[in-house]
């Protein structure tokens, strides 16, 4: 299922969710300390990087509502899909680049809205189907009102109980069948608010960013998301604490993942749909997005495919002009996902790349 938009059981607590910001990783310079962020490159600071987080934002949010066009990334999603050797396709995916025009009464100070997706289904097509339709609506929603600053301190709070909601209404379908649904998802999901990145995930479906590294003079694959596998150790104590068990790398031996969005029958296995939220400001230095599906990773390395996309932009005559080409995507898509699967990958494979741009001056 592809979505490209034009303009009970053991749940996340409300109490979990407020436990969980209140003790979220510190690291970092983000707002109320509620983000570990990825760096950026020391080139590409300003001395605005140096002000206090709250400071910096309300700086930035100034000259953005002065000048909403300047310095704004262009952000362009691409894909290709195939089913491989499964017997359906099950993944799918939503390309929105103008997720703002669907959302009522955004600030001005948030001039760009766009929203990526990638679900991993399992077991059947409706819960990533389910997801698909209605995970950005319920986010829609459940965006916080008022100016970018008001936004950045309670987005993690949003993305979570967006997640959550997604869980408990797929749920709640599901039990209405009998026998009830099966199905379950890994999710990966990037928000893109103004020139910022906030990337939530469920399972093994996972996003890199390419970005240029001025020390090694060479581009590399920037991780923004973390699997969520039942041999990590806290996600296995999680499982276990909660009356479930492991074997063979699998939750009670049937599960690959440790985190989803349906399977019921494990949720009192401990197999919960809280994500784990980063963000990532992008800088002048990055290139492309990408998401894809675990049918990807099982054959590639990170840097293999941000090298494999890179030769094929350059054979495509885009590296050599000053502004990339959007237009090769499309078809650099294709070739991952058949390179995938001529490499017996045997899953169904999804990729999307957004390109990024910066947008000239008065543009």
């Amino acid at each position: 299922m592809f979505i490209k938009m034009r303009p009970c059981h053991h749940h996340v607590t409300n109490k979990q969710v407020c436990d969980i910001l209140k003790h979220s990783n510190t690291n970092g310079s983000s707002v109320d300390g509620l983000f570990g962020d990825l760096p950026s490159p020391s080139s590409t600071n300003k001395m605005t990087d140096k002000l206090p987080a709250k400071r910096k934002i309300q700086d930035d949010e100034k000259q953005e509502t002065k000048k909403p066009a300047l310095g704004l990334y262009q952000l362009h999603g691409y894909y290709y899909a195939r089913k491989g050797e499964r017997e359906m396709m099950q993944d799918a995916h939503v390309i929105n680049d103008a997720f703002h025009k669907t959302v009522p009464n955004l600030h001005p100070s948030i001039y760009r809205l766009a929203y990526y997706a990638v679900f991993d289904g399992h077991g059947g097509v409706r819960a990533s189907q389910f997801s698909a339709a209605q995970l950005h609506q319920y986010l829609t929603a459940k965006l916080p009102k008022g100016d970018l600053t008001q936004v950045e301190k309670e987005i993690k709070r949003c993305l979570i109980e967006t997640f959550k909601k997604t869980d408990e209404e797929f749920l709640k379908e599901a039990s209405k069948h009998k026998p009830s649904w099966k199905d379950g998802t890994t999710a990966i999901t990037v928000l893109a608010i103004n020139n910022t990145l906030y990337i939530a995930n469920l399972g093994d479906s996972k996003a890199i960013l390419c970005r240029y590294n001025e020390q090694n003079m060479r581009y590399t694959a920037i991780p923004l998301s973390k699997d969520h596998s039942p041999t990590d150790y806290e996600e296995r104590m999680r499982i276990q604490k909660a009356g479930g068990y492991v074997k063979d790398g699998r939750v009670l031996g049937v599960l690959e993942v440790s985190r989803s969005i349906g399977d019921g029958q494990f949720k009192t296995a401990g197999v919960i749909s809280l994500p784990d939220v980063r963000r990532c400001q992008l800088t002048d230095n990055d290139r492309f997005l990408l998401l894809a599906c675990d049918g990807l990773w099982k054959v590639f390395t990170s840097d293999e495919v941000v090298q494999k996309v890179l030769a094929d932009i350059q054979d495509d005559g885009a590296a050599a002009k000053e502004k990339q080409v959007f237009s090769n995507y499309e078809g650099i898509c294709g070739k991952l996902v058949n390179e995938a699967l001529r490499k017996l990958s045997g899953d169904n494979v999804t990729v999307v790349i957004v390109g990024i741009e910066k947008s000239e001056p008065n543009q």
